[in-house]
């Protein structure tokens, strides 16, 4: 599927029909295949849009057992929602497609957390991080309290890690200590990384104990670059994901902040890809169904 905007979307899928073509391509590249069995001996049904599987008798469609599974809304809606959230640079809020597709914001607020979960769905394993890596952490959300003085304990840590000019890493993390980021430098970032550059957090302390240079900048004393040793490209991530949380979403729940860091990070490490519509529609097609009774236990 060659790049789309707003406009040929529009017009190449402006009925369910060209939607679910482009669906089955995406779900099914080598042939339709029975969802429970895996067999390809199938025999189409198009009256209901469905396929019957000659080995096992089961009916299925092209959304079976997928995040989509059950889906009142038109496809072509699910469409427009997909191709805004990953259009969207600081993404979009519920309230925003309740408006733009003319959907009840309950429809709109389970279609955000489905797609969100479909991002997500197989993230990179494993050190994929090699160069020149950033590392920093920020904290969000939360209530200031007292006076004079910096109040965290109701705001969620999140610690990133960047490779410059390539993918972001991101994961929420339940303090700082010294421990829980080299274990996160240690999941996110290969062996063979060139360097490490952080600030002057005493808990990064260490890690040039693993064979890799690390390099800090003082930031409380106003040192922001050291040659080429800063953490300009992962605090850019960190005001992104701010700027998204204030004039995007406003408020954004720590039970689903896994999905909403997840969304940032599928859509950043994708912002040179052309067919990110397309790979966002194949991560669609391979996400498991989640219900809307499972989102708000």
């Amino acid at each position: 599927m060659a790049d789309v905007n707003l406009i040929s979307l529009i017009d190449r899928f402006n009925c369910d029909d060209k939607c679910r073509e482009a669906l089955e391509q995406a779900r099914w590249p080598h042939g339709v295949c029975c969802t429970r069995c895996g067999d390809m001996d199938v025999t189409e049904l198009p009256k209901h849009n469905r396929w019957q599987c000659k080995g096992c008798g089961y009916q299925f469609s092209v959304t079976s057992g997928t995040i989509m599974h059950d889906s009142h809304l038109p496809l072509r809606k699910w469409f427009l929602a997909i191709y805004l959230m990953c259009e969207s640079k600081k993404g979009m809020s519920a309230n925003q497609l309740h408006r733009s597709l003319g959907i009840a914001y309950r429809t709109a607020w389970y279609l955000c957390h489905r797609i969100r979960e479909a991002m997500g769905n197989k993230p990179l394993e494993g050190p994929t991080l090699v160069g020149v890596v950033e590392v920093d952490e920020t904290w969000v959300g939360g209530k200031v309290k007292g006076k004079g003085r910096r109040y965290t304990g109701n705001k969620t840590i999140i610690a990133g890690a960047i490779q410059r000019d390539g993918k972001v890493r991101m994961e929420r993390i339940p303090n700082t200590k010294k421990a829980t980021l080299h274990d996160f430098i240690k999941r996110t970032v290969r062996d063979e990384a060139e360097a490490i550059y952080t600030d002057e957090l005493k808990s990064y302390l260490g890690i040039e104990d693993h064979n890799t240079r690390h390099e800090t900048v003082n930031h409380s004393q106003e040192q922001w670059v050291v040659g080429d040793v800063h953490t300009n490209s992962i605090e850019g991530v960190w005001a992104l994901f701010k700027r998204s949380l204030t004039g995007t979403f406003h408020k954004m729940s720590k039970k689903h902040m896994d999905r909403y860091i997840e969304e940032l990070e599928w859509r950043f490490n994708n912002r040179d890809n052309d067919h990110i519509f397309r790979d966002t529609l194949v991560k669609i097609m391979n996400t498991p169904h989640i219900e809307y009774k499972d989102l708000v236990a």
